[in-house]
């Protein structure tokens, strides 16, 4: 199913996407087998799961860890972090990689691969998301009336493998005044968790939004109020950051329509995302983005904001 790359790389900034649709068993306290997603860009494999070792002082949800050709990856049973009983097997194992980090999810069993527009994809109600704490990104429904569940797989990442930790901002340093403003969209919870506490870090003020769309939206009222105020659109924004994969409207057809408007004129975008490859990157700079930042790194994306802004530490 995951074989042919190079043709779901070419989806890429036609704001179509490919999931890889997988259950986790049947929920005891409803009866019922959900679905749900992951982008077939963040799947390496799909296997039968081989022996677990154990670990110590890992979260429940963490079973331990694989070895897969000389490469010790951490395993997590996605039913059991997401809070669903279920007596089903789970031996199935997706294999996914964000960032250079290799882990793997433990699935009853995986269905098919669905190619559809990323505006098929919806923002779940805001009943589901407080119920769910944010774990679902987006929704869709196929054609046989099953809803399909995204869940924020960043997330899952940060809560149990610490990738968030103190450390990782402790050097960041104040580097701005209050005139710079930065727009973003992400469409996951912790994501824009990260980039906040990086943009008060550096002294940067900032404006976000869930998902491209909602972000593009924003942006139209930013140019039509400074097209009636008389100023230019960088003098009230001064840099867009957006992650790729986002229900509606991903991050290439963000940076597509602020590139090919003349009102975002000089105002760089800089892509922030878990697709980490080089392909991701190449596609990113093939619809005008000026700089491509891995996420779980706050250090590099302040030092690419200071670059691009012109900004240089403030003294203390």
């Amino acid at each position: 199913m995951l074989s042919n790359i190079d043709a779901r790389t070419r989806l890429a900034g036609t704001n179509k996407l490919e999931i890889l649709l997988f259950a986790l068993g049947v929920d005891s306290r409803t009866g019922r087998r959900e679905t749900f997603g992951i982008n077939v860009f963040k799947v390496r494999e799909v296997m039968r799961t081989p022996t677990i070792t154990a670990a110590p002082e890992m979260s429940s949800s963490v079973k331990g860890m694989v070895s897969l050709r000389g490469v010790l990856v951490p395993v997590v049973d996605l039913a059991e972090y997401i809070g669903m009983p279920s007596e089903t097997p789970r031996d199935i194992m997706i294999v996914t990689e964000y960032n250079g980090h290799t882990q793997g999810f433990l699935v009853e069993g995986v269905d098919t691969i669905l190619r559809l527009d990323w505006s098929q994809m919806r923002v779940p109600p805001e009943m589901m998301t407080s119920n769910l704490g944010g774990l679902v990104t987006a929704v869709t429904e196929l054609a046989d009336g099953r809803l399909v569940m995204m869940l924020d797989v960043e997330r899952v990442l940060a809560e149990t493998t610490k990738y968030d930790d103190g450390f990782m901002f402790k050097d960041l340093k104040r580097i701005a005044d209050e005139n710079v403003t930065v727009f973003f969209a992400d469409d996951s919870s912790v994501a824009r968790a990260q980039i906040t506490r990086t943009l008060e870090a550096l002294g940067i003020k900032y404006v976000g939004a869930i998902n491209g769309r909602a972000a593009w939206e924003e942006l139209q009222k930013v140019a039509a109020y400074a097209t009636s105020s008389g100023k230019a659109v960088k003098d009230l924004v001064q840099l867009v950051l957006t992650d790729v994969e986002m229900p509606e409207m991903d991050g290439y057809i963000l940076t597509k329509n602020i590139k090919s408007d003349p009102r975002f004129a000089g105002i760089p975008v800089v892509m922030h995302s878990s697709l980490s490859g080089a392909s991701n990157q190449q596609l990113g700079l093939s619809v005008g983005v000026d700089e491509y930042v891995p996420k779980f790194e706050p250090q590099r994306l302040a030092e690419t904001l200071a670059r691009l802004l012109h900004l240089q530490p403030q003294e203390a």
